[in-house]
């Protein structure tokens, strides 16, 4: 896409430097002179992990929307990726396991496998050789600038990280937080004397263990035969979730996962017995002839948040937040990546929209429309991990409490594995990894017919309509969530 820089506005700065910001400087250097990402770490010299991304060790994955944007903003990246070892996941084996029964299929997209550090090393050097953005590393952000009346943003006042502490002042024409998890947005907002929502929160207690492994080379067939092997936990049973897939350089990777506060073990004695009390012997079997790199290494998530600031009925010009400050998901997923990407996208398409006319209020739009897009897959978290003991909502959205829904998931799951029904099942994979919107699933028509299918169903289908004349169909209309009919839509 060919975009004229807007002559009117000159720099543009973004707090946080990972996957986020990375996507958030592309996007913003079609349209402003200079872009600065302000960033805390010291970035690596080769692909490596940074104190910034705790969870980067663990499996990462582009779902297809998120590799079809990235794609787009970073074309041939894949090819980046591939010269730096990784593998391809095209017609190699799947295997998926829950308590409805077992898939097992070729995958037919030539998606390819990484680390997070290998995937973020190849993006930030796409980043850095643009030539209008560069990146000011070593700098924390002490707070945002404003105009005397605080209506707008006008930079921001960093500190340098290193013994010298000076601060420096940066005046932007846009300031994105793109900082993730150690998002101070909310805290400046208050300070500024804005009305900040409290955000919805799914307190989940959530962790994660991962083990890498070096594939011998003896062993390097079972590369070309596996993508991954997804063995999920029951929350009535609360056995671990565990995911065997391969990274870069013949390195095999398991993951051991639960919500509820029962965490996986990081001794490496207690992790592989773990694995080997799976309901499936498949990974222990794999792994058993492998040899391990690194001891388990673990990662807790106490609780989700979604910040509700597209609900603030003041929100100052010049400021907008996108990417994991906005929103954290559940990891198990793989949808943070995509989410930010998708947020990215949305983001391109309302500079483009805005062109040279200044809008009041453009940013607060902005916000709206990332909120449409990125609704989807908090709820869908919601529902997934609030079948587990221990986990609790807290929050303004009614639907994501919503027990029938989740009844109605784990229905809808059963119905496409057992019947098998491959469109249905299809279906879940597409609204899971955000390629097309909930309401392919969630819609009248759908869950009667998923309902009807199963005596569980039809008890809960005759347990809504018992006391209401009303129509099943319009029963279930109000009780389903609405959402659009695509989650990309930014009209």
């Amino acid at each position: 896409m060919t975009v004229t820089t807007n002559p009117n506005i000159s720099n543009a700065i973004v707090i946080g430097g990972g996957m986020a910001g990375l996507m958030t400087a592309r996007v913003l250097s079609d349209h402003y002179k200079e872009v600065l990402i302000v960033e805390k770490d010291d970035y690596p010299s080769e692909p490596d992990l940074r104190p910034g991304t705790p969870q980067a060790f663990h499996p990462h994955r582009f779902t297809a929307r998120g590799k079809l944007i990235t794609e787009r903003l970073f074309p041939g990246y894949e090819q980046d990726l591939v010269a730096q070892g990784s593998p391809s996941s095209f017609n190699k084996t799947v295997y998926f396991m829950n308590q409805h029964g077992t898939l097992e299929m070729k995958y037919e997209r030539n998606d390819i496998k990484f680390s997070r550090a290998v995937l973020e090393w190849v993006i930030r050097q796409r980043v850095k050789a643009i030539p209008n953005v560069h990146i000011l590393t070593k700098h924390d952000v002490l707070r945002l600038l404003t105009t005397p009346d605080r209506s707008a943003i006008t930079g921001v006042l960093t500190r340098d990280r290193d013994q010298s502490g000076q601060e420096k002042t940066l005046i932007a024409d846009l300031v994105i937080d793109t900082s993730g998890r150690s998002s101070k947005l909310s805290a400046w907002l208050n300070e500024l004397g804005y009305e900040v929502p409290k955000p919805d929160l799914l307190k989940v207690s959530l962790g994660y263990s991962t083990r890498r492994y070096k594939v011998p080379s003896h062993l390097t067939h079972l590369i070309d035969k596996w993508d991954v092997i997804n063995l999920q936990g029951q929350p009535e049973s609360g056995t671990y979730t565990s995911v065997f897939s391969f990274i870069e350089n013949q390195i095999a990777e398991v993951l051991l996962y639960r919500p509820g506060g029962i965490y996986p073990p990081t001794d490496a004695a207690e992790f592989e017995q773990a694995v080997a009390q799976l309901p499936s012997p498949i990974i222990a079997e794999i792994v058993r002839d492998l040899e391990p790199i690194t001891a388990p290494r673990g990662f807790r998530v106490p609780e989700l948040y979604c910040h509700r600031y597209e609900q603030m009925s003041r929100w100052p010009s010049g400021l907008l937040v996108l990417g994991d400050a906005y929103c954290i998901y559940d990891p198990i997923f793989g949808q943070g990546m995509t989410v930010a990407a998708i947020s990215a996208e949305i983001l391109e398409a309302c500079l483009v929209e805005r062109g040279f006319d200044f809008q009041p209020d453009w940013e607060h739009g902005v916000l709206r429309k990332i909120k449409e897009a990125i609704e989807p897959a908090f709820w869908l978290n919601c529902t997934a991990d609030l079948q587990w003991e221990g986990v609790e909502y807290e929050g303004s959205d009614t639907r994501a409490g919503n027990a029938f829904s989740r009844e109605y998931m784990e229905l809808y799951l059963k119905h496409a594995i057992t019947k098998p029904d491959w469109k249905l099942y299809g279906l879940y994979w597409a609204v899971n990894t955000l390629s097309v919107s909930p309401r392919h699933i969630f819609n009248p028509q759908t869950a009667v017919q998923v309902l009807s299918a199963s005596t569980e169903g039809k008890r809960l289908l005759s347990g809504l309509t018992a006391k209401d004349r009303r129509s099943v169909e319009t029963i279930l209309d109000e009780w389903l969530p609405r959402f659009s009919e695509t989650p990309f839509n930014l009209n």
